[in-house]
């Protein structure tokens, strides 16, 4: 048991955090990963991009139980790269079963 939560430990977002404690960081991107047509935050864009330099932690952020619970819709989370015109988005990933615009 404890091997395997080690293995887990080094997750998605590496070993000194879980995509749980970074889903906290994308708070400013609330009301954006619930409505579609709401404005995203300049903040909201710049904790975006800083994960999605790493995409699967985003994508696990994105699905996180943390991110589920904040009322975000990850249909409409995923979208926010895009929104924030960030270039170097990582287009086509494959989050679950959503797909980076």
């Amino acid at each position: 048991l404890v091997s395997v939560a080690s293995v887990e430990s080094a997750g998605e977002c590496g070993k000194s955090t879980t995509p749980d404690n970074e889903a906290f960081k994308l708070a400013p991107c609330a009301s954006a990963a619930q409505d579609e047509n709401a404005s995203v935050s300049q903040s909201c864009c710049a904790q975006v991009k800083k994960l999605g330099q790493n995409p699967s932690c985003l994508c696990a952020v994105m699905l996180s139980n943390t991110a589920k619970m904040s009322g975000a819709d990850p249909q409409i989370a995923v979208t926010i790269p895009k929104r924030c015109n960030i270039a170097t988005r990582p287009v086509g990933y494959k989050c679950g079963p959503y797909t980076l615009p």
